[in-house]
């Protein structure tokens, strides 16, 4: 070895994770180092820039950033940067910058795949940071998205604009034009418990109600404006962060929402504030929907979901984020289709509400979809007088959802199929049947039916069937039991050997399905758990915040699952991502070969959590244990 050489295997001997392997290795290691001189204020990597080297600093310092300019770390002499940028997909996660003049030792990426691959205190040094491999995964990534750190007070520019419920429309068109704002919240005043006046929201106006409701109708502008507000409006709490609000707009086609402290407004965020500060492919699919003429447009428009699913995965959004947009834009054709229905056919003879079941219900839809859903009927329901229009109804759904990718479904769980056509009082009693006598075929049927979401018409009465669920299983042990040993049958694909388990045969020989045998399996027992405890939530995460706070797992159990379902929803999200961008239809196969040494790791971890969840489940829920 030449002296320079042998300076820096010294010097690299000296340091974590090289101080653990053995000398010779660290020997043939300095020969391939190269070193590079960083002046103070000198930039080392880009966010996103190619990075081929591990990054060790010989002297000086050098700061670490995460994406949005927020100081990450900073690193002294034998500090250790570029590491997760070589782990994900070579390019720089985490901006690095020389504070002063700084010496830096640059190793190959090569000999950093050799080491990981051989020397586990090398990768484990790597990947961990303040806790596991997985739960540092799943946090760096979390951590590199603002939309989930940023509060929704960050979009609140002013104090909110008020309105008296006394006033007139003109008094409140006058304030929105010496204000400069396109809405008025309009409050009232009313005693609380205690016999104390207390200010509250009465409704909301907006330039377009002004338009819609006063000016278009010719009223008079001397009318009280409580005749042209939208009362029960939807708000959000001011700990909300930016993402909530976005999906909240989103879901329920707002352009105003106000924002709530201690139930008094503090601001109101409006739909082109959110447009301004991200995401905003989102947003413009959703408003584009509802102003489609046809079917075939919407056919046209729904061409541009995939690169709207493309691009939040590229700005980092979490699984949470992106299920939830595609399950609000999955929604949004489903309700502007019912929507062009009435236009055409008429409004319907009686009441109803039509279910969005499974993935899009749990807020968990990806690109690769089908469709389920269900319709529940007013109990006036009378199959002569009714019949035709909701057969026909279900069809032009059915048929609108699969020109717009959202294929047929194969177990014909659909609003088509008469069996899922049923009134409030039969669902009932559908689902008190299942619960009550399970069986192979009603344990499936709950699996997909338990996740419902009303998207169109009565939606409360989604509620209420949700509410009956949660009453009706949270007592029946024998039905649980029943559920958690059907959550048993899909287990992770892991062998004996924390070995991969492949398909055998057919199209997807020698890969793993991570929606069949990762998501999905984890959804199923999450959704046993929920019921146990009574949670009324819908979103996997969702539930498992409830079931954490009920404390029926071991500690710590809950954050585990959540990072393995997580992680492995990413690995699912990031690789169909790929499929859209390299133009080949997206599917939940997985190839190990195609995963980075970093990826094959933290699966086999997650997987791990999984199958140690299932154990539990199984222990847990005993048709004579009391829960």
């Amino acid at each position: 070895m030449e002296a320079e050489q042998i300076e820096i295997a010294a010097f690299l001997k000296q340091h974590a994770p090289f101080d653990e392997l053995p000398e010779e290795e660290v020997d043939e290691v300095a020969k391939q180092v190269e070193i590079s001189y960083f002046r103070a204020d000198t930039q080392i990597y880009e966010y996103g820039q190619p990075i081929q080297d591990l990054c060790i600093v010989r002297s000086g310092v050098v700061e670490i950033y995460r994406r949005k300019g927020e100081l990450f770390n900073r690193l002294s002499e034998g500090g250790t940067f570029g590491q997760w940028g070589l782990m994900m997909n070579r390019r720089v996660r985490f901006p690095a910058k020389a504070i002063e003049d700084s010496l830096v030792y640059f190793i190959p990426d090569t000999v950093f795949d050799d080491l990981s691959e051989r020397y586990e205190a090398f990768s484990d040094f790597m990947e961990v940071e303040d806790g596991t491999r997985l739960r540092q995964a799943v946090e760096s990534h979390r951590d590199s998205n603002d939309l989930t750190t940023s509060k929704v007070t960050n979009l609140i520019l002013r104090d909110p604009v008020t309105v008296d419920c006394e006033s007139s429309v003109r008094h409140a068109a006058q304030i929105m034009t010496d204000e400069g704002v396109s809405s008025l919240l309009v409050m009232t005043v009313e005693e609380d418990d205690e016999g104390v006046d207390q200010e509250r929201i009465a409704g909301i106006i907006t330039d377009r109600d002004l338009r819609s409701r006063v000016v278009a109708p010719g009223l008079p502008y001397e009318t009280q404006i409580t005749e042209i507000l939208t009362p029960q409006i939807i708000t959000l709490d001011h700990n909300a962060y930016v993402f909530e609000a976005m999906l909240t707009m989103l879901r329920n086609n707002l352009h105003h929402l106000p924002i709530l402290k201690n139930q008094k407004p503090v601001g109101v965020v409006a739909l082109s504030d959110i447009v301004r500060y991200e995401s905003q492919s989102s947003l413009v699919i959703v408003s584009s929907i509802f102003r489609q003429q046809t079917v075939e447009d919407l056919a046209a428009l729904s061409k541009d979901v995939p690169a709207c699913f493309s691009r939040m995965v590229s700005e980092d959004a979490n699984s949470h984020m992106i299920g939830s947009a595609m399950a609000v834009i999955g929604r949004s054709f489903k309700q502007r289709l019912l929507e062009l229905f009435e236009e055409e056919y008429g409004p319907p003879p009686i009441g109803y509400c039509f279910l969005a079941l499974g993935s899009m219900a749990r807020d968990e839809q990806l690109i690769v979809t089908d469709q389920d859903n269900a319709l529940i009927l007013d109990d006036k329901y009378d199959p002569a007088e009714h019949e035709e229009y909701f057969v026909s109804l279900a069809k032009f759904v059915s048929d609108g959802l699969a020109q717009c990718g959202y294929s047929y479904c194969t177990g014909n769980i659909m609003a088509t199929n008469p069996e899922w056509r049923k009134t409030r009082a039969e669902w009932e009693e559908t689902f008190a049947d299942w619960i009550d006598h399970p069986n192979p075929q009603s344990l499936l049927n709950s699996n997909i039916f338990f996740d419902l979401d009303g998207v169109y018409g009565a939606t409360n009465w989604a509620e209420t069937l949700k509410a009956f669920v949660s009453r009706r299983a949270k007592r029946n042990n024998r039905f649980l039991a029943c559920m958690a040993r059907n959550a048993l049958n899909r287990t992770p694909p892991l062998g004996f050997f924390k070995s991969f388990v492949m398909e055998q045969d057919g199209r997807h020989k020698n890969s793993m399905n991570l929606k069949r045998r990762g998501t999905a399996p984890l959804a199923d027992l999450i959704r046993v758990h929920a019921l146990a405890v009574g949670s009324r939530s819908q979103n996997s995460f969702e539930r498992l915040d409830d079931i954490i706070e009920a404390g029926i797992l071991p500690k710590g159990r809950g954050e585990d699952i959540r990072d393995a379902m997580e992680f492995i929803s990413m690995v699912r999200i990031r690789h169909q991502a790929i499929d859209v961008e390299q133009e080949i239809e997206p599917d939940n196969n997985i190839e190990p070969e195609n995963l980075s040494e970093f990826e094959r790791r933290n699966l086999k971890d997650a997987f791990q959590i999984m199958s140690n969840a299932q154990k539990f489940l199984k222990y847990r829920y005993q048709p004579n244990r009391s829960n």
